[in-house]
């Protein structure tokens, strides 16, 4: 149900089980962070995740699961956020096309990427209420940190879901589109960027990553951005930006 296809240095991953609206079980989850490895293995530079059929993915499969004797912790904690932070930490720019339901894990697997692109009309949010568990996968610190405390629990608590529109405008994900639109923009914006300086893309991303969890005052911000753009200075793509810039011609970078 994970698939995965390389071209032109940009991999493709699919959430494939439509009938199930691409819900995860332990074994889709652990092909999916297979493909990471592979993608990564293969020295892609950049990625994109998108779901196969009517919705991005719809959550845990619960099909099968009994409530009496459900390893959540192994779920969440042995699976779900190992997964999580090995896509944040992917060493290329990642980008997702969201349609549908992005649900639970589906919610969790768009935390985890660098630019995601939502359709008008995709369904965001937590409807957990209905079957007495709480939201997961990161979906309270990103709903704390963009939406504030009582809209947050008032999703919670309501189990209403987002329109893409809704989601952006409240600074959860990166544009709204229309739905015809979302995948081949996604798609375009991962070929320019795996054709643009990704080493200079993977430095911004750590300091990103860095000003948010470590939650860096401005002078501090500025510190380590000085640090990693001296760390550039002796890139091939530093020279090449340069060298280009002063030729009057487009750079050819290679991400080194």
């Amino acid at each position: 149900m994970i698939d995965l296809t390389i071209s032109e240095d940009v991999a493709t991953v699919v959430l494939n089980a439509p009938s199930t609206l691409n819900s995860l079980d332990a074994q889709a989850l652990r092909d999916l962070g297979r493909a990471y490895d592979e993608a990564d293995a293969a020295g892609v530079r950049a990625l994109v995740l998108r779901g196969e059929g009517r919705a991005f993915c719809a959550g845990r499969d619960i099909s099968a699961v009994d409530p009496r004797d459900d390893d959540v912790m192994g779920y969440l904690g042995g699976l779900v956020t190992p997964l999580l932070q090995r896509m944040a930490r992917f060493p290329a720019p990642t980008f997702a096309a969201a349609h549908g339901a992005c649900l639970g894990v589906g919610l969790g697997l768009l935390i985890a990427t660098d630019v995601v692109y939502v359709a008008e009309s995709a369904k965001i949010g937590s409807p957990f209420a209905a079957l007495g568990a709480t939201l997961d996968s990161g979906g309270h610190a990103l709903f704390v940190d963009r939406l504030g405390a009582h809209k947050t629990l008032d999703l919670i608590y309501t189990g209403r879901l987002m329109s893409g529109t809704e989601a952006v405008a409240s600074g959860l994900f990166s544009r709204v589109l229309p739905d015809d639109e979302v995948l081949q923009t996604t798609t375009d914006a991962a070929a320019t960027a795996a054709r643009g300086a990704t080493a200079a893309f993977l430095a911004s991303k750590q300091l990103v990553s860095r000003i948010r969890d470590e939650r860096l005052a401005l002078w501090e911000s500025i510190e380590v951005e000085n640090t990693a753009q001296a760390a550039l200075c002796d890139t091939d793509d530093y020279r090449e930006g340069f060298a280009a810039f002063q030729e009057k011609r487009k750079p050819e970078f290679h991400g080194r």
